[in-house]
């Protein structure tokens, strides 16, 4: 049984949605949010990346930070760009980019279900980043950014879905990037019923993104839970805000690798070692992997395409199976020593929407060595591993577009 509860949202006033969205805390570093917000004072990134408001010099985690993005949150509530709806809805969140829609629905997801592993998850989380979610929710009480969940498609959603997006949508707006992003109240309540009801019946439930601010809504609610002598289970700390997109909808970009160095081989001796469980092509132009088992790689202004031996795409693990894992157990841990890519300084990540040239001018500026492309992990995979209760490696998933902050605050 899933769980998808209707909440009283605060959201921006038609007027300032396209204002308020932001981009993801964990998406822009401290900088880059400070020049972003730079002359937009309701920007949410005023409260996902408060430090954006303090000196440079004082470090994200100080406490001041948090306390930063209370008074930030409250603001926009007093000065009304955010009103509190009169009753608990869901809603439908559409997104649009590149022509293409994806239509979610926004509601409360159950801490419990993330304890009891109904909300399965496919990635570890990190303990100090897990930790800065949960001092950002303790201190503002508010989940201010959406976690991104994934269900089985249900037609019967689709129908009712696609009868609410028939009406003008309640704000409408296209940020900077180009992706457009429109909200509707599900108003009528047999509808939401309904829903509630279709989502009773999915057995599974499945995390795209926000790890961490699943896990940290996991952490504070049974905090709150244990401090509190009648605790019910329908307190509001009980669940998490969150967007459910149904799995056919969802669009998985590839999420690349660079790496600083050869580990001390030449080109020739590392061309060489690589042969053992790839095939090697040149190619007279940039490479992006039309299938599973394919790889571009970029060396000496040179691309190649790797193609694996058709052994280890059967291996008997689903988590051994993944491109990203073939190039980390074959390639990148035996020849070029990045034996723990969360933490290796030489390697870094490129998400695939900025394109193959961002791989091409980090090697060619002298700042990497070598970039590999991937063919993008599928959604069929996530679920295969989500289900066994295993973990992706590092960086596995890049999802696009991603999901505005600020359109939906959920107070604990």
């Amino acid at each position: 049984m899933s769980t998808i509860r209707p909440f009283k949202a605060f959201r921006p006033k038609a007027e300032f949605a396209g204002e308020v969205a932001s981009p993801p805390y964990d998406v822009l570093n401290s900088d880059e949010a400070r020049r972003q917000a730079a002359g937009h004072p309701y920007s949410f990134l005023h409260v996902g990346k408060p430090e954006i408001d303090l000196d440079p010099s004082i470090d994200p985690h100080d406490p001041l930070v948090y306390e930063k993005a209370r008074e930030n949150l409250r603001k926009l509530v007093d000065q009304k760009i955010l009103a509190g709806d009169p009753a608990p809805f869901l809603y439908v969140y559409a997104q649009t980019m590149e022509g293409r829609t994806q239509y979610g629905l926004v509601g409360c997801a159950s801490v419990e279900e993330y304890w009891n592993g109904i909300i399965k998850k496919h990635e570890f989380t990190r303990k100090d980043k897990e930790e800065d979610r949960c001092r950002h929710v303790r201190i503002t009480g508010a989940h201010s950014g959406p976690a991104f969940l994934i269900y089985p498609d249900q037609p019967e959603i689709d129908a009712i879905i696609s009868k609410i997006v028939s009406a003008p949508p309640e704000n409408d707006h296209t940020a900077a990037d180009g992706i457009r992003h429109r909200c509707w109240i599900v108003s009528d309540a047999s509808s939401a019923e309904k829903i509630a009801g279709i989502f009773q019946k999915i057995p599974r439930l499945y995390i795209a993104d926000g790890h961490h601010r699943t896990a940290a809504a996991g952490r504070v609610g049974r905090e709150r839970a244990e401090a509190n002598p009648n605790h019910t289970g329908k307190e509001e700390y009980n669940f998490f805000l969150a967007v459910y997109f149904p799995a056919s909808q969802l669009r998985i970009l590839d999420y690349n690798r660079v790496v600083k160095d050869l580990n001390g081989l030449t080109e020739m001796e590392f061309l060489e070692k690589i042969s053992a469980n790839f095939s090697l092509r040149e190619s007279s132009a940039a490479v992006r992997p039309g299938k599973k088992g394919d790889m571009g790689m970029y060396l000496g202004g040179r691309w190649y395409t790797l193609t694996t031996d058709p052994l280890l795409l059967n291996a008997g693990d689903s988590t051994d199976r993944l491109d990203v894992s073939i190039l980390q157990k074959y390639l990148l841990d035996p020849i070029l020593g990045i034996h723990d890519p969360r933490v290796d300084k030489r390697i870094d990540f490129v998400g695939g929407i900025r394109g193959l040239g961002e791989l091409e001018k980090r090697v060619d500026s002298g700042e990497m060595k070598i970039a590999f492309s991937m063919y993008p992990t599928s959604v069929q995979e996530l679920f295969a591993i989500a289900d066994e209760d295993k973990v992706m490696p590092p960086k596995s998933t890049w999802f696009e577009p991603k999901l505005r902050d600020g359109l939906f605050v959920h107070f604990l």
